[in-house]
């Protein structure tokens, strides 16, 4: 993947985190592909994640294999928002980290 920051991405690294709507992702990817920082990935929900969400959404997530995106490496997004601009289901949002 790319290793150059694009010129929008303005924050440091660790200041926002993505957040991904488990009732919303459909798994297509797009947040992985455009990623710079590589910060998603594609995997499939545990039988817990599953259970957790409302019914609708389980079925929703079966149609899609149970497929969805996970930010393994939030802590090196720099809140650029192009994931959030190519999720087409809307299910990204930035978030600012809590300072511990």
């Amino acid at each position: 993947m790319t290793t150059a920051a694009p010129l929008e991405c303005k924050q440091e690294a660790g200041v926002f985190a993505p957040v991904i709507n488990r009732n919303r992702c459909e798994g297509k990817e797009d947040c992985v592909r455009v990623c710079p920082y590589n910060v998603f990935e594609i995997a499939t929900l545990s039988v817990e994640q599953r259970r957790a969400l409302p019914f609708g959404s389980r079925i929703k997530a079966w149609a899609h294999r149970n497929r969805q995106a996970f930010a393994v490496r939030a802590d090196d997004c720099h809140a650029c928002g192009l994931c959030v601009a190519a999720c087409p289901e809307h299910a990204i949002t930035l978030h600012r980290v809590s300072a511990s």
